[in-house]
């Protein structure tokens, strides 16, 4: 029992999320990441890439463990304090929704400032991160693994995945969930917002394409 309790994240480092770097434990430790290297090696850490962690659960301290891609892309990209400012967007948010069950090799999020695409260590998928205005953005919130933020709502995944099959380079995957989508969706809601977003003249040719195919 010792063991496991001294293998635990410190409750107030996980203030800041549950994806953590160690320069966010400056003010806990003094030597951050000789620290983050032990809570590694006891299972209360799970190396995302490098200089990037997962906090373990709790009742997977010490076991086997990694958290799904979408969990670690918004995870991710709330690290340094910027849970606001992003979302779960196009091929991600649709998985969210379950308009695609299998998993792929890549996640896409919306954040505010320009950032490099992420390759992960732990599994061969990449983060992408794609600068937008989220505050413009419809968007609901959502739980993972690793803590609460926020991912477009049907109608905008819809939207951008009409806009932008390619993002990701999955278009197969996108045209699958544009399909499945499409009967979920709110048909007032979504052509207000192609209006607004002025992507009206897209929407209506995916309309036309779902109702022909």
């Amino acid at each position: 029992m010792a063991t496991q309790v001294a293998a635990r994240v410190p409750a107030d480092l996980l203030l800041r999320g549950r994806v953590l770097r160690p320069v966010d434990a400056e003010h806990i430790y003094s030597n951050p990441r000789a620290e983050f290297a032990r809570l590694e090696r006891a299972g209360a850490l799970h190396r995302l890439a490098p200089g990037l962690f997962a906090a373990v659960p709790d009742d997977h301290v010490g076991r086997k463990w990694r958290p799904p891609l979408e969990a670690v892309a918004l995870g991710t990209a709330g690290t340094g304090g910027h849970t606001t400012s992003s979302a779960l967007m196009g091929i991600s948010a649709a998985r969210v929704h379950g308009a695609l069950p299998r998993a792929l090799n890549v996640a896409v999020v919306a954040v505010e400032r320009h950032r490099n695409t992420l390759q992960l260590t732990d599994r061969k998928a990449a983060v992408l991160f794609v600068r937008r205005a989220v505050a413009r953005l419809d968007v609901q919130r959502h739980q993972t693994e690793l803590g609460q933020g926020w991912v477009t709502t049907v109608e905008q995944t819809l939207l951008d995945l009409i806009a932008r099959p390619e993002l990701g380079d999955v278009p197969d995957a996108a045209r699958e969930a544009v399909a499945s989508l499409i009967p979920r969706a709110d048909m007032a809601l979504l052509r207000d917002l192609a209006t607004q977003q002025r992507r009206r003249r897209a929407l209506d040719d995916a309309l036309d394409a779902h109702e022909a195919a």
